[in-house]
């Protein structure tokens, strides 16, 4: 309750941002693979991470990595 006080978003919508945050930075500031990034992220499956994505961005995360 403290946080949507606050900030207007759940902690499930915090946590989620920060989440894609770092991802779309992993995705423009390293090499890594895909499927690197979502394990360094936690998911246990690159399909996870890659469906996590695209419905948090509406980008897969390799459209996102080549077009920025």
């Amino acid at each position: 309750m403290l946080i949507k006080s606050h900030t207007g978003k759940t902690t499930t919508q915090m946590i989620s941002s920060r989440i894609i945050a770092e991802a779309k930075s992993l995705l423009k500031h390293t090499d890594w693979d895909v499927a690197e990034i979502g394990y360094c992220l936690g998911f246990d499956y690159p399909a996870h991470f890659n469906n996590y994505f695209k419905k948090n961005t509406g980008l897969s995360p390799s459209v996102f990595k080549n077009h920025n």
